[in-house]
């Protein structure tokens, strides 16, 4: 048996997730699939993390374990093969037996773009979401720096789930705009659920003037999901790059 490591890409439009769900197609499913029908047998991929339904990948890395003669580097090629056009293998290699895509972790970088403007898109529309209202972009920048550092992030988790933790460490919190464009990027060593969403919905509460900066320090001091912004919608939302 040998471990592979993928590097995958995918558009999150049509599928409810990374992860393989009862009626619901996934990435990993299709992905899995492609595995099956290339190497003959079934393999269960390990991923780096479970995007959301709607959310879209750059640099995804999951692995997977075969006897396949398939050698490491082709597996890109073969799988391209056969994967649905909105998947692609970006790279394929060999990894040491104790790698594993989720736990050796260290760090994911996000992106969340909206577009402003009076005309909401057509094209491309499935990559960002539009926000009508004008927004104060540098009191949001001022907003960005109360999230950076070691935080319990209670405040910013869609409720439910069974996660040990909510503290978290985000090292960099930053707003670019670029013409109509402004985009959230975010890097932490890990991320709840609907964390970036919540923390880009409650920004957007500041640039309309709801929120002053500052009260992002007490919303998180509050561990209230009630106090803080509405999650921006899933299409925005990029997984950039996970850091090892």
């Amino acid at each position: 048996m040998k471990n592979i490591k993928l590097t995958i890409q995918y558009d999150g439009t049509n599928y409810s997730g990374w992860q393989r769900q009862k009626n619901a197609v996934t990435v990993q499913e299709k992905l899995e699939n492609a595995i099956r029908e290339t190497t003959g047998s079934f393999s269960a991929t390990i991923g780096s993390s479970r995007t959301d339904a709607g959310v879209h990948a750059k640099e995804f890395v999951c692995n997977f374990f075969t006897d396949s003669k398939i050698p490491a580097p082709n597996f890109k090629m073969v799988l391209n093969g056969v994967l649905p056009e909105d998947i692609v293998v970006l790279k394929s290699e060999r990894v040491d037996d104790s790698f594993h895509a989720r736990f050796q972790s260290i760090g994911k970088k996000y992106i969340y773009t909206i577009i402003t403007g009076n005309n909401r898109p057509v094209i491309g529309r499935q990559y960002v979401y539009y926000f009508r209202r004008k927004l104060d972009v540098e009191k949001i920048k001022m907003a960005c720096k109360y999230f950076l550092g070691i935080h319990d992030f209670s405040a910013f988790k869609k409720k439910g789930g069974s996660v040990r933790s909510s503290v978290r460490t985000i090292s960099e919190m930053e707003v670019t705009v670029e013409g109509k464009l402004i985009k959230f990027s975010v890097i932490g060593d890990g991320f709840l659920y609907n964390m970036v969403r919540i923390m880009v919905g409650t920004l957007l509460e500041v640039g309309v003037g709801r929120f002053q900066p500052e009260d992002i320090k007490y919303i998180l001091e509050s561990k209230d999901r009630t106090k803080a912004g509405k999650p921006v919608p899933a299409l925005g939302l990029c997984l950039e790059k996970v850091f090892y």
